[in-house]
């Protein structure tokens, strides 16, 4: 999807998003849903936003992807500890696509859904490489990064208030 679908069917990436990211480590309330959608609907805008939606027969949404490319202005290196070098933080546009959300309902897990939303997701992309943040504590889902070939280079703060979360890195090429 782009932008504008995406937007569209704001509805079901927030109902699955509310579920999936309602247990732990993330816990997140009602106010940190809306802080998220407030995000999303900037993202949505973005020319290079990608998103998939997975839905079952019946059409109930089940799982969500989206992100971005990273533009050569982006923040996303400024916080990460240890300090990227210089190589790794360079962004062109082109260069990093930014993994935002990536999101199953629980009654969905364990059932290969996320893989087939992140490949779906980065079908066809002409980035070199993909960057996400995940909570240390999401055991399965750093197990599924590392297991699709992710490494840790960092630590950041996303946001105030954010919990830590770990920078995991995708090389494409």
């Amino acid at each position: 999807m782009n932008g504008v679908a995406a937007g569209q069917a704001e509805d079901d990436f927030r109902s699955v998003y509310a579920e999936a990211f309602a247990e732990p480590p993330y816990n997140e309330t009602a106010s940190d849903i809306k802080a998220a959608f407030h995000r999303f609907r900037s993202q949505i805008r973005k020319s290079t936003f990608s998103g998939v939606l997975a839905r079952t027969d019946e059409g109930e949404p089940v799982g969500i992807a989206y992100g971005y490319l990273l533009g050569a202005d982006t923040r996303w290196w400024d916080d990460v500890t240890p300090a990227a070098p210089e190589g790794m933080r360079h962004e062109d546009g082109h260069r990093t696509f930014g993994l935002m959300e990536l999101a199953v309902r629980p009654q969905w897990r364990r059932r290969g859904v996320a893989r087939l939303l992140h490949d779906a997701l980065l079908d066809g992309t002409s980035a070199e490489r993909v960057i996400l943040n995940v909570h240390p504590a999401a055991l399965p889902a750093t197990a599924a990064y590392r297991a699709w070939g992710y490494r840790r280079v960092g630590a950041t703060r996303p946001w105030a208030g954010a919990d830590r979360q770990d920078v995991m890195l995708l090389e494409l090429r």
